[in-house]
């Protein structure tokens, strides 16, 4: 990508440490806590998923019900916020709003999941109050959902939805790069496991594919420090993990 045309969002050297949910080893995911604990450990990117509350707040959740994390069989979107923001995850933990997020972190970048189509505008919204366009990345496996909160908040970055991707995938297979940069167009990064089902996603010939486009390549969700490493020397640009604090260290040794 040009320098010109690059979103404050990628300004930072690779590559990137993308901490899933936060650090969650000690705090509960998706809080800010675990945002904090992130943080702490020299991390610029958190990872995270938004819901919509009863009342259209854009909640930080990944799931769309509580039965995981509260042991509530009840849908995020039945609960008002202050329902939610009330429920003890553990820890001192809430619920939060993503607008909360933003502001109590105002220099972390956030990669945001846009979950479901009721999250849509309230992500839109709680951007645009926090002044964070700059220094976030709108992604969602719909291309729906990614393309109407893209079209909300101008010049912001956006990673690749699943159809996007696998069209790109299969033209790089093919070696169709016109294909791959036309599938991707308008995009800073694709986003995607190691595999799906027994296509292997993360080989030399796709990420050199997807680098001609203009895009990066992170991977989720890597834990493991040797498949970390693994990954690195293919030349990817980012690792989603649940380990942030390895992958930092793991990146300081390599230098």
């Amino acid at each position: 990508m040009n320098a010109d045309t690059t979103p404050h969002y990628l300004d930072q050297s690779g590559p990137r440490v993308l901490a899933h949910r936060g650090l969650a080893t000690g705090a509960p995911e998706n809080t800010l806590l675990a945002f904090r604990n992130a943080l702490a450990e020299g991390v610029d990117y958190l990872e995270t998923d938004v819901h919509a509350s009863r009342d259209g707040v854009a909640v930080i959740c990944h799931d769309a019900d509580l039965s995981r994390l509260a042991s509530r069989e009840v849908a995020v979107g039945e609960l008002s916020f202050a329902e939610l923001a009330a429920i003890d995850l553990g820890d001192g933990q809430h619920f939060v709003s993503l607008e909360e997020a933003l502001i109590a972190f105002p220099t972390a970048r956030f990669n945001i999941d846009v979950k479901d189509a009721a999250a849509v505008a309230p992500t839109a919204a709680a951007v645009a109050a926090a002044q964070a366009t700059s220094r976030v990345l709108i992604t969602s496996f719909s291309e729906r959902r990614r393309r109407e909160t893209v079209r909300l908040l101008p010049g912001v970055a956006s990673s690749a939805s699943s159809s996007r991707f696998a069209i790109a995938l299969i033209a790089a297979k093919l070696g169709l790069s016109p294909v791959v940069r036309r599938a991707l167009a308008g995009l800073v990064a694709v986003q995607v496991p190691q595999s799906a089902g027994p296509l292997k996603i993360t080989t030399p010939r796709v990420i050199a594919a997807m680098h001609r486009a203009g895009v990066e390549v992170h991977v989720w969700t890597v834990n493991d420090e040797a498949e970390m490493s693994a990954l690195l020397d293919l030349g990817v640009d980012g690792l989603v993990t649940d380990r942030a604090d390895l992958a930092v260290r793991l990146l300081a040794a390599r230098g």
